[in-house]
């Protein structure tokens, strides 16, 4: 039986909000994360360049800009980085677009699924095919990757930040 994983002071300690500009004038433009799509969120952060280019690439920028609700498990550039040399520039090639978009949407769960709501055990995708997220020492991953940040809330989702990119 599936339980609601109650976040522990540690996984608590996960959750955070993101530094968007260190400019306090820009700041006084952008709009609050809570007005912003989860693309416009992930663009306004410099952690997610990568992957917003992939996003852009695969001709999701749209989709996920659309009604939704969709809850994003986001790689950050960083995570991008491990990948094996030329698998990145490779899959930004307008002829790996299927592909690019198959893993994207492998990230994203259809619904607006907040830290306290996930649930151990197998979930379904946008892209169909099922990921696995685990709880151990109040760590949560989603097939094997680490959710490092979560809950930042977007006008049509919510995005949960990994440290590596998740494969179907």
């Amino acid at each position: 039986m599936k339980k609601v994983i109650a976040l522990s002071l540690a996984s608590a300690a996960l959750i955070g909000a993101f530094a968007f500009s260190s400019n306090a004038e820009d700041k006084k433009k952008e709009k609050p994360a809570a007005e912003q799509t989860v693309v416009e969120i992930a663009a306004g952060n410099d952690s997610f360049k990568t992957l917003v280019a992939a996003v852009k690439a695969a001709g999701l920028a749209e989709t996920l800009s659309g009604e939704g609700p969709f809850t994003v498990f986001a790689p950050t550039d960083e995570a991008f980085a491990k990948l094996p040399d030329g698998t990145l520039e490779s899959l930004l090639k307008p002829e790996a677009k299927e592909k690019l978009a198959a893993i994207l949407t492998y990230h994203v769960v259809a619904g607006k699924v907040m830290a306290a709501d996930v649930k151990p055990g197998k979930v379904k995708t946008v892209n169909g095919k099922e990921f696995e997220i685990k709880v151990a020492d109040g760590v949560v991953t989603v097939d094997g990757a680490k959710v490092v940040k979560t809950d930042i809330v977007g006008k049509n989702g919510v995005i949960h930040v990994l440290d590596a990119v998740i494969l179907p």
